[in-house]
Order: C-alpha cells, then structure tokens, then sequence
C-alpha cells in the first residue's frame, strides 16, 4: 500500500492521544520554543494530555491543522508541522514546522515539508505558501532555502522577546516553483 502521506524518512498522520508525553518533552526545550515560537509558561502533564486528547478529537478547520512528523526508522514522534493564516481569496496559507531535540539535522523537515506543501499546491489548489523566521535563527533561514523559499522582506523590530526586538525575515513559494522542484506525482 502507497500513503500520500509517507516521505523517504518520515510519515505525517494525525496527533494521538498517547503523544502528550513527547509534546510534554519538546515544550521543556527553551531553546527549541524560542526558536519555534516564544518561550511559554511550563504546562502541567495533566494539561498537556488533554491537549492531545482534544488534538486527537478535533475536527478539521478547513485547510488549518497540526499533523505529528513521525520517523519511518524507529517509529518515533520527532516534531510537528501546521497550516495558519489560510486565505482562500488569494489562494494563500503559511506553514510552520517543529523538529525537536536531538531530531535535528536529520532530514525529517526535509522530508516532510514536501508532503504537506504537494497536499496544499496539488491537493488542495492553494497558489502560494508563507513562512516566517526570525532574523537570528540561521539554521531555519538556511532551511527555508534550502526548501526554495524566497526570502521577500523583513519586519525590523517586529517581535519581542529575550529582553529585545528581533527581526523577522518573510519567505514565500508558489506552487509553480514548488512544483518544479518538486513534480505532482502523474498516477492516479
């Protein structure tokens, strides 16, 4: 059997209730929250199964969802990946990305990028996909590039956090430029 859903080293499929303990995990990881997003008051393990029981439960909300990256080799639950600020006016949506812990590095991302970007440009006719980093994070630029994303302009002194503003640098792909990277599948 062939699963859209399945990449080289990863395969992408819906939060489980059973995942609250890793997800417990990588938000423990300063570092790894800041770089995702903003460092978070600690949740209590009660509070983070309930998260993932609701996530397990919860019904889609058009074409905005948060799908575990899990590794293909061993099984493990080693990050995330979501759409966010879907316009179906302009046929556009943004797309964040968590590997977590000692995940990086290993081409996960890589692998399960793809998937959902060929879902939203084949699947789901979206036009173009946004991603935004922040200006001190070398690693995530250097990944959004390596994706083909465009870097389209930066917001100076755009968010707050560890004491200071830091910029935030946008990217964007087409689905024309991601699609000759990366070809829609011809079988049916």
């Amino acid at each position: 059997m062939s699963s859209f859903w399945v990449g080289n080293l990863v395969r992408l499929r819906g939060v489980e209730p059973e995942d609250w303990e890793v997800f417990h995990g990588f938000d423990e990881n300063s570092v790894d929250m800041r770089r995702m997003d903003k460092i978070y008051p600690p949740r209590s393990a009660a509070r983070q199964r309930e998260w993932a029981e609701q996530a397990a439960l919860e019904k889609p909300d058009g074409d905005k969802f948060q799908l575990a990256i899990e590794s293909l080799a061993d099984g493990a639950l080693v990050g995330s990946v979501s759409t966010a600020l879907i316009d179906h006016r302009a046929g556009r949506f943004s797309y964040g990305i968590a590997v977590c812990g000692d995940h990086k590095g290993r081409g996960y991302g890589s692998d399960a990028v793809p998937l959902l970007l060929n879902f939203m440009f084949g699947e789901r006719r979206f036009h173009k996909c946004e991603a935004s980093v922040w200006a001190y994070n070398e690693p995530s630029l250097a990944f959004q590039r390596k994706l083909g994303f465009t870097e389209e302009g930066r917001l100076r002194d755009h968010e707050f956090h560890a004491g200071r503003h830091h910029d935030v640098v946008l990217f964007g792909m087409t689905a024309s430029e991601f699609a000759a990277r990366h070809p829609f599948p011809r079988e049916i």
